[in-house]
């Protein structure tokens, strides 16, 4: 069994982070997103939520420096560049690489790697984070490291975090928990 973190934030910034359930409304907002159609859990989805990208260190990106990395999901959504640039100046910032935004992916450890994904899936304020096994490749002091990094991101920007891992000690982290068996999503 896997556990899965859930968290969830209706119409506020509210300060949770991840895990935690927000129920403004006295009803299950899990329970809100199961009754979506497909359809409507995809608009949802492609308009507000950004993904943690796997390790830059293959295909076009692993040559291309950190900001531009960063940079990227503001490109795709047509913003200014000199915006585009600010933006991730700041985000790079953010996740304590100041000064390695000239940088390539192929010239970072793998911690320096999740906090640059953590800075390009942030970088366009998105409403959700989600994080598929962020910790992965990483030893236990840098998976300990991003994972703090992540949540203490997501809560400062008022998001919600989804977070899907095996690893035990990275749900342990989490407000809310839940766990996917062939049953389906029973909560932890």
């Amino acid at each position: 069994m896997d556990p899965l973190c859930g968290h969830h934030r209706r119409g506020h910034r509210d300060g949770s982070a991840f895990g935690e359930h927000v129920d403004d409304g006295g009803h299950d907002v899990i329970d809100d997103l199961r009754r979506l159609s497909q359809l409507e859990l995809r608009a949802i989805l492609l308009r507000s939520a950004a993904g943690l990208p796997p390790p830059l260190l293959h295909g076009p990106t692993a040559i291309v420096p950190i900001a531009q990395n960063v940079g990227l999901p503001l490109l795709l959504r047509g913003v200014p560049g000199d915006e585009i640039a600010r933006r991730a100046r700041a985000a790079v910032a953010s996740v304590g690489l100041a000064g390695r935004e000239a940088s390539t992916p192929r010239e970072l450890s793998g911690g320096e790697l999740q906090r640059v994904a953590i800075a390009r899936a942030l970088v366009g304020d998105p409403l959700l984070v989600l994080a598929d096994e962020p910790t992965g490749n990483l030893d236990p002091d840098n998976a300990r490291q991003v994972l703090e990094l992540l949540r203490a991101q997501v809560k400062a920007r008022g998001a919600a975090g989804v977070l899907v891992t095996h690893s035990e000690v990275a749900a342990a982290g989490c407000d809310r928990r839940y766990r996917l068996t062939s049953e389906g999503l029973l909560s932890a």
